[in-house]
């Protein structure tokens, strides 16, 4: 994750912060009131960013399973077309030798 990706979730926070603690100390005046507050909107804007996170390692975590399914389907296919090659010469050749025996 880049300082990009994030950038915009920053500014937002920060926005949020400054302008509460504006607001709370226009109106009451009051320094403890206007700290507990931006407190309470920093811990805000950091559960917005610590859930913005965790979304997105979920999207890299089923980017990669997805990979990995892909991978392993790929595996299994041409295994399978394998075996199932090896099972049509067998056959073929059992049924060449049951004809050849049959013209005997």
């Amino acid at each position: 994750m880049e300082i990009r990706d994030v950038l915009v979730d920053i500014v937002l926070t920060i926005l949020l912060v400054v302008s509460t603690l504006t607001l709370i100390w226009r109106v009451w005046q009051d320094l403890t009131m206007a700290v507990a507050t931006t407190l309470m909107m920093l811990s805000l804007g950091g559960l917005f960013l610590s859930l913005g996170y965790k979304i997105w390692r979920l999207e890299e975590s089923i980017v990669s399973r997805e990979r990995t399914m892909r991978v392993n389907m790929q595996e299994l296919s041409q295994t399978m077309a394998q075996k199932y090659d090896n099972t049509v010469q067998h056959i073929d050749t059992t049924v060449s030798e049951l004809t050849r025996r049959m013209y005997r």
